[in-house]
């Protein structure tokens, strides 16, 4: 009987797994969410390339691993040692060398697509930079000019004299060390470089709640919501904890951080109400750390901004941001009182709590 070739049957073995590989990285749509935002597909392209090659290399190392143990198994009698097979240089660099360019290569990739993203966009500024007595500089911003005249004004708690300019003071004082403010995330891509977000909503994350401030409308939520096919900036911090912004269907996930600025910025693409979930573990109830985000229309979103300007300046009752902004300064009871109402327990039980 006519021996197959080794060399052939290795190359139906490589086609095989090339297209078994290939499928799976093409159809892979069912192991993730749906794309709701222009960086999501981003996303999905680096994870489609990355499951083609660990797919190929599962293919492989399982395939091998059955071969090897069927070929070389104990035949019955035998009862001899195996083969003394020692290192394979050139083996043992093949499987190094190959491994480190997929590595290299997908890592070249994925700074692409976080460029791509805007992720090299921290918006730095430099407030100002004093590197002697005498010499100041400063980016002529607004933002700076406000922390100019917060410098001026509490000019006291520096040790230096009232009554004098800031020119003279630099001219007797040094000046403190350069204090650079930076925002860490995903902000603005190259098509959006100089263009201010159509929306900004400051978002802050407490133990364990997400809350919504929309700064030109002077909205307060629980729920995020956008409208459709907009830019949309999300400054985030946090009040108390590290909490992990966490927007599955978007493909973007950002820390918020007590004490630092860091933001997200997305244009969604599809209506709808899709998860907001905290992705870092910030306590006993993290896991209830949830809300959601709604994708209108901009019609409809307009329509949203007006019922909730309505209700805000014909409400009876004022918002408990006390309660949600700073619960450490308050008891249990006072914290849960707010919920309590809510869920219809008698605050003669809250009473009972320490």
């Amino acid at each position: 009987m006519t021996q197959v070739p080794i060399s052939l049957l290795t190359l139906i073995a490589g086609i095989i797994a090339t297209l078994a590989s290939l499928w799976v990285g093409q159809n892979y749509q069912w192991l993730l969410p749906e794309q709701v935002s222009e960086q999501a597909p981003l996303v999905d392209n680096l994870f489609a390339v990355m499951l083609i090659i660990g797919t190929a290399f599962f293919i492989v190392v399982q395939g091998a691993l059955f071969i090897f143990a069927f070929a070389f198994r104990q035949r019955p009698g035998d009862d001899s040692d195996g083969s003394p097979i020692e290192g394979n240089i050139p083996l043992e660099i093949v499987w190094t060398a190959i491994p480190a360019i997929i590595v290299i290569g997908l890592g070249v990739y994925s700074v692409e697509v976080y460029a791509e993203m805007g992720g090299f966009d921290p918006a730095g500024e430099v407030l100002m930079m004093a590197g002697h007595p005498g010499h100041t500089h400063s980016h002529q911003t607004h933002e700076t000019h406000l922390m100019e005249s917060a410098i001026a004004g509490s000019i006291d708690d520096m040790g230096l004299m009232e009554g004098m300019s800031m020119d003279e003071m630099s001219m007797n004082e040094p000046i403190p060390e350069a204090k650079i403010a930076y925002t860490y995330g995903i902000g603005e891509t190259a098509d959006q470089k100089g263009v201010a977000p159509d929306l900004v909503v400051n978002v802050t994350g407490i133990q364990y709640a997400w809350l919504f401030e929309y700064p030109d409308t002077g909205i307060f939520d629980g729920e995020l919501h956008v409208p459709l096919g907009q830019s949309v900036q999300l400054n985030l911090n946090a009040m108390d904890v590290i909490h992990s912004f966490w927007l599955p269907q978007f493909r973007l996930k950002q820390d918020a951080l007590p004490g630092q600025s860091s933001q997200l910025r997305f244009v969604a693409t599809k209506t709808g109400s899709y998860p907001v979930v905290c992705a870092e573990l910030c306590g006993s109830y993290h896991g209830s750390m949830r809300t959601q985000i709604i994708v209108h229309e901009p019609e409809e979103y307009q329509t949203w901004v007006e019922s909730m300007l309505f209700a805000q300046a014909n409400s009876t009752e004022p918002i408990a941001l006390a309660s949600m902004i700073a619960p450490p300064a308050l008891s249990d009871a006072d914290y849960l009182q707010p919920y309590s109402r809510e869920m219809g327990i008698d605050d003669s039980v809250l009473a009972h709590l320490h």
